[in-house]
């Protein structure tokens, strides 16, 4: 019966990877279209299998292509930043994985930096530092890309990214292109109005202050000793994996750490032994062995604090069956 099961499933992930490459085939484009595509070594865990298709457009007109296109075949489809905060399926994503690693474009605006949302977000910290502006200093070292750190709206030593956001580029759900102006209402502790939408963004404007260079290096230094002191660096992982919920009482990190869990394990998954919210892939860590180890720290707390911690990571790709991006 499970060898059967499982040979199913073989045939049904094989039968999309044709459809999809015969649509895929067809469109022309000078960025990478690939197929059987492998994404461990495009996330920040270092886990995972192939997406179905994956294509990385090195311009915006590229980019509306292959969403057209997938909008056209009905393709779903994934946006893959700089592979933060997400844990690909070890079974991959049967489906299309667009990267934005090809929009990294830069222009300056007086005291305005726009950034293509591919850009890392450190290098984005170090170009605006660059230039005498600050604004967003605090994201430096941060893994991800820009247009990743607006969709989480990435929050850290008490700054968020939509302090200093202006608009953001996008193509919506229908392929076309929009702008969106910045309102603080729309965004919250860990949250923007791009969460819940299909649609890619392009570029970042952000409203910077001149600042002395070398007293922005010197924050950037600091924030970076900050988090190598917290493990950030010492092996593959996600940054923080739970929210934090000031209704808790202490960071979601403390609560975990007041029921013994630092250093538990899971195959090769492990809750980092410098910070209890951060969980590391040792060195031989499957996606499995994360997603159970995240679960049981979840039911842990829930079970024992009466507290329900929410995830960070976003679980995406082929999870027993299921296509999840959740």
């Amino acid at each position: 019966m499970h060898r059967r099961l499982a040979s199913t499933r073989v045939i049904r992930y094989h039968g999309v990877v044709n459809r999809l490459r015969e649509i895929f085939q067809r469109i022309n484009i000078e960025g990478a279209i690939e197929f059987d595509y492998p994404l461990a070594p495009l996330t920040t865990f270092q886990v995972g299998g192939p997406a179905a298709v994956f294509a990385e457009p090195h311009t915006v007109s590229e980019m509306q292509i292959v969403l057209q296109t997938a909008l056209s075949e009905s393709v779903p489809y994934f946006i893959l930043g700089g592979g933060a905060n997400i844990l690909v399926s070890d079974k991959g994503v049967p489906a299309l994985v667009i990267s934005t690693a090809g929009l990294s474009s830069v222009t300056r605006d007086g005291d305005d930096l726009s950034f293509g949302t591919g850009l890392s977000m450190s290098r984005a910290t170090e170009i605006a530092a660059g230039y005498g502006l600050g604004g967003i200093e605090f994201l430096y070292s941060m893994p991800g890309t820009v247009g990743g750190a607006v969709w989480m709206n990435a929050r850290c030593y008490g700054g968020s990214i939509s302090d200093s956001l202006v608009s953001v580029n996008y193509f919506d759900e229908t392929g076309e292109a929009q702008v969106y102006e910045m309102s603080a209402s729309d965004f919250a502790y860990k949250r923007s109005p791009f969460q819940n939408r299909a649609c890619v963004m392009l570029q970042a404007r952000f409203r910077l202050v001149p600042t002395e260079p070398k007293a922005l290096h010197l924050r950037m230094q600091e924030y970076h000793a900050d988090r190598e002191a917290k493990g950030h660096f010492r092996a593959p992982s996600a940054g923080s994996v739970f929210k934090n919920n000031h209704d808790f009482g202490a960071p979601s990190g403390k609560l975990i750490d007041s029921l013994g869990l630092r250093g538990l394990r899971v195959g090769g998954a492990q809750i980092s032994p410098e910070h209890a919210n951060i969980i590391i892939n040792t060195g031989t860590a499957t996606a499995e062995d994360i997603r159970t180890l995240i679960e049981s720290v979840r039911d842990s707390v829930q079970q024992r604090l009466g507290l329900e911690l929410e995830r960070e990571v976003l679980y995406v790709g082929d999870w027993n069956g299921k296509h999840e991006v959740v």
